[in-house]
């Protein structure tokens, strides 16, 4: 799938490895360091839904704050998915794609 707007995975990650390297950071982008700030990351994500309802979850969108938080919480819990994947020499996509051809055999539709 080709984006209108130039984005791709590998030159986001390309563009994430540049800024760490920039700041000498390198050093700390180790799977372990990366698998915890995934987590962490991921834990703020849910702290946003935490106490609201189901319709409210639903609606966060609609209004601009929580738009705001939802979008920056989901940026980065990709960016450490890709930096996690950069470090093992993982594409997300194949491994994604592998693992729902894995599922459709594993749960077939009823």
């Amino acid at each position: 799938m080709t984006r209108d707007d130039g984005l791709d995975v590998e030159g986001l990650q390309r563009r994430l490895a540049g800024f760490a390297a920039a700041r000498g950071w390198e050093p700390y982008h180790t799977p372990k360091n990366l698998a915890v700030a995934l987590s962490v990351e991921a834990a703020e994500l849910v702290e946003i839904f935490q106490w609201l309802t189901p319709e409210e979850s639903a609606r966060v969108m609609e209004e601009p704050e929580g738009a705001h938080r939802v979008r920056d919480e989901v940026a980065d819990v990709l960016a450490y998915l890709l930096q996690f994947c950069e470090v093992l020499g993982i594409d997300a996509l194949h491994a994604l794609s592998e693992k729902i051809d894995r599922n459709e055999i594993r749960f077939p539709p009823k």
